[in-house]
């Protein structure tokens, strides 16, 4: 793919219609940004679908001169007024908001990736995607799985409690209403059935299933949030679940935890005492067809065997990195202040951002994006930033 210089295109005055059919809803005073990547230009501005809350992108093709509004996948940046937009390798382009806060200036909008790519084809339409870039690198997010009864939930316990400010759980969402005394965005992301079904269809979730009519989620948001704070993020989901966060473009660690035996699962789960024994029969059920899928499905990278807990819990830390000797600490992760006014230049895996006006301090901002990592429809980390005298 060949890359191209960042230029404007001229704003749309009022959110009127030009005489090609393409309309962008542009408030006055905005600029439009566009790019061209072979016989296709990406025209960047103006509200996605008149969703204010959305940055817009259309798609211009030289051969056929139609316009087409792409389906969007991940979370994308609010509107401001001005961007500029440079060619990448691997599909990408990446998005600079000028006068933006530093949690909301980088940002990379896919086109033709391998991930785009293979969204087009399950979908059967034309695709982009956005991520958020942010400095620094983090931790693997890790996903837990096993039966009922087999002792995930006292792992992860005893895991953050020893460890309080380096894990974190993603918080969840559901269309069933908040019961007595819980909070929306603490307990559960509250979403109304519409919303969350079409955040589900614009790739916007992890996993989820559908549990007595009401929908039960991970976003990819959600998960992104608790790296962002600089913890390292945990999945307590079924098999089914890691299933479809392994076919997700999230990079995770993927644990399996399973009983000495079915007889031991089977008394652990009477020792509680909170079921009936048609209850107990069906988890054990479950259990069975859990166990076989975590040990044969190839979704697992470690299956760890609960018969000693305090030996189960060491392995779990060997495997997800920490030893007694040399605790991990989460990944604090950085936004990136940049000058309200600039010019942005690009040089090899190199942008060379150089503030403009008259209280200039002569300084340029340089990203490195040599080592980029991630990407749509979650973060792209990886990004390193310096300030030179650009003398």
């Amino acid at each position: 793919m060949g890359e191209a210089p960042a230029f404007f295109v001229d704003h749309l005055e009022n959110g009127q219609h030009t005489s090609n059919g393409f309309g962008v809803k542009t408030e006055p005073g905005h600029r439009d940004t566009s790019v061209q990547i072979g016989d296709r230009s990406y025209v960047i501005g103006g509200n996605h679908e008149g969703n204010p809350l959305f940055l817009g992108v259309q798609i211009h093709d030289k051969n056929t001169n139609k316009w087409s509004t792409p389906t969007v996948l991940g979370t994308g940046p609010k509107p401001c007024k001005g961007y500029s937009a440079i060619v990448l390798k691997q599909g990408r382009i990446l998005v600079i908001k000028k006068g933006s806060a530093s949690d909301d200036s980088i940002w990379f909008l896919e086109v033709d990736s391998p991930f785009v790519r293979e969204q087009r084809k399950l979908l059967g339409r034309e695709v982009v995607a956005w991520s958020k870039g942010v400095r620094g690198n983090a931790e693997k997010p890790i996903v837990i799985s096993g039966p009922s009864g087999v002792g995930k939930g006292t792992l992860i316990a005893m895991l953050m409690k020893e460890f309080p400010s380096m894990f974190g759980f993603s918080v969840s969402h559901t269309t069933r209403s908040p019961r007595c005394m819980e909070e929306n965005g603490v307990h559960y992301h509250f979403t109304d059935k519409t919303v969350m079904e079409k955040e589900i269809n614009d790739g916007k979730f992890l996993e989820f299933a559908s549990v007595h009519g009401n929908l039960y989620g991970t976003s990819i948001e959600s998960v992104e949030v608790v790296t962002d704070s600089g913890k390292r993020c945990i999945l307590d989901i079924d098999v089914q679940g890691a299933r479809s966060v392994k076919a997700s473009s999230l990079d995770a660690v993927f644990i399996f935890v399973c009983p000495p035996s079915m007889k031991e699962l089977e008394d652990r789960l009477r020792a509680r005492g909170t079921e009936t024994e048609e209850q107990i029969q069906k988890r054990l059920r479950n259990a069975e067809a859990e166990i076989k899928a975590g040990e044969s499905s190839g979704i697992f990278e470690h299956i760890l065997y609960n018969d000693n807990l305090e030996e189960c819990y060491k392995n779990l830390k060997n495997v997800i990195g920490i030893n007694d000797e040399a605790p991990v600490n989460g990944v604090e992760v950085e936004g990136i202040s940049l000058p309200k006014e600039h010019t942005v230049t690009k040089v090899e895996d190199k942008i060379l951002i150089q503030e403009t006006g008259e209280s200039t301090k002569n300084n340029m901002i340089v990203l490195d994006l040599s080592s980029i990592n991630g990407g749509a429809p979650g973060r792209t980390r990886g990004i390193v930033l310096d300030t030179v005298n650009s003398s």
